[in-house]
């Protein structure tokens, strides 16, 4: 066969071209929605900077906490993927079994919000405990308790959005993603700034948007699943509050280490921000819009990852290995090529990007335009490291390996990365900079330690990650 394969070319690569494309079909509406999605983070960066450095640096504090919680709840919605589509990928006609996987990670995803509201709760205690500007922890804990409502919903998407693209529907996510960001942005309008008689509630204003705009953004896609032709047919909300203890253990064990993993990189991204506080708080407002930009450069590459994780996981559920092969290869290199889009921009023209965020002309910005300017250089020169990282894990969470996988994130990203970030940032003349360079030291070795664990799972026929 593979002789064949060597003296065909076009049959050699043929198999490889059908896979570039069903990545991209599937792929690049998910990485638009991830785009979208994020953006109403985005918008409320961009918003709240206008009030000034102080409220930029209270919201980046109480975010810290909030995607803290987030991101483990996240595990549960993501796993949705996996198990959806090793079934159907194994029997297009197991409605049921797929129906399980759903209904139960939406379960997960309420049930998690009970601890997550306690946290929650102590933000402000947290902060002054990591040693955070008192009168800037007082201004998170609000923020944060504005946006908790909203967690429930959020969640929710992730996990109905999931299941729709393992079943090839991503162009209506997308355009109902478009929809509530564009009203997040009205929201915040009327509520951080007190339009239109609305009172002005600055940044309890815009986790209010943020939670109505979430919570808007699951009504429609409940809607669409009842609605839709092909969705329709697995019943997600018929007898919906019936318990499937079995299928819930199954969400929660995936689940859990997929949220872990998840919120080792990101918290090294967020706990960055407490050095940085105790650096200064222009600092603090220069290190978040870096992050932002950074975050939105990545969230192509995650979009397709996620993809390739659906591709990998059907590829698995039908057994063939060359295709699970060929679709983590593809993944990887689909998201190098879309990172490289974004992060030449933040190589080459860094200060046109903190325009975007701050008022240049104004004298108060001049010292945090200076400090964004000189981190989100090095933020593109992680890029490469940051596309391969999420492509191999997300392939892997396709195959359902996922405890190694968390203990690798986190040694990369705690053991390796914030250690470094730590001891460069406050120990030597780098500073801030410094925290960076431990940012990119820690994505470094996530990328290479990930990616040979993916090749050893993978490079036998026959081989089989552990679930």
């Amino acid at each position: 066969m593979f002789t064949k394969l060597v003296t065909a070319p076009g049959v050699r690569f043929a198999p490889w071209r059908r896979e570039f494309l069903a990545l991209m079909a599937l792929g690049l509406p998910m990485a638009a929605t991830q785009l979208v999605q994020f953006s109403i983070n985005t918008v409320d960066v961009l918003m709240i900077g206008r009030l000034g450095a102080d409220y930029l640096a209270g919201a980046s504090l109480g975010l810290v906490v909030y995607y803290a919680m987030f991101l483990l709840g996240l595990g549960p919605a993501m796993a949705v993927t996996p198990l959806v589509a090793q079934t159907l990928g194994a029997d297009p006609e197991n409605r049921k079994d797929a129906r399980r996987s759903v209904r139960m990670g939406l379960w997960a995803s309420v049930i998690f919000c009970a601890p997550a509201l306690i946290i929650f709760l102590l933000t402000e205690e947290i902060e002054r405990t990591f040693g955070q500007p008192v009168h800037l922890a007082a201004m998170a804990e609000p923020y944060v308790l504005a946006l908790a409502p909203g967690l429930p919903f959020a969640l929710g998407v992730i996990a109905l959005r999931n299941f729709l693209a393992t079943i090839g529907r991503t162009r209506a996510p997308l355009y109902f993603i478009i929809g509530t960001t564009i009203l997040n942005a009205f929201l915040n309008y009327l509520l951080i700034y007190g339009n239109w008689g609305f009172p002005r509630l600055e940044l309890v204003g815009a986790g209010v948007a943020s939670s109505l705009s979430h919570a808007i953004g699951f009504a429609l896609l409940v809607a669409y699943a009842r609605a839709e032709k092909e969705s329709r047919h697995f019943d997600l909300f018929t007898r919906f509050w019936r318990p499937d203890w079995d299928r819930l253990r199954d969400v929660f064990r995936l689940g859990l280490p997929i949220g872990a993993m998840f919120a080792f990189e990101a918290m090294l991204f967020n706990a960055a921000v407490l050095l940085m506080g105790r650096l200064g708080i222009n600092e603090v407002a220069a290190y978040q819009v870096a992050l932002n930009v950074a975050a939105l450069a990545f969230m192509g590459p995650l979009g397709l990852a996620m993809a390739g994780a659906t591709r990998v996981g059907l590829k698995a559920g039908a057994g063939d290995d060359d295709g699970v092969r060929r679709a983590a290869l593809v993944s990887i290199f689909a998201c190098i090529g879309a990172i490289m889009i974004m992060a030449v921009p933040m190589m080459f023209a860094p200060g046109f990007i903190a325009g975007l965020y701050l008022d240049a002309d104004s004298p108060e910005n001049t010292t945090v335009i200076a400090l964004v300017v000189s981190f989100l250089p090095i933020a593109a020169a992680f890029a490469l490291f940051d596309a391969i990282q999420v492509a191999a894990s997300q392939a892997l969470r396709g195959l359902k390996d996922v405890r190694i996988p968390m203990v690798i994130t986190f040694v990369s990203y705690w053991v390796i990365g914030f250690t470094v970030s730590a001891w460069l940032g406050l120990g030597t003349a780098f500073a801030a900079r410094g925290v960076w360079f431990g940012l990119l030291a820690g994505l470094a070795a996530a990328s290479v330690m990930l990616s040979v664990r993916l090749w050893m799972i993978t490079r036998n026929e026959g081989a089989k990650a552990p679930a």
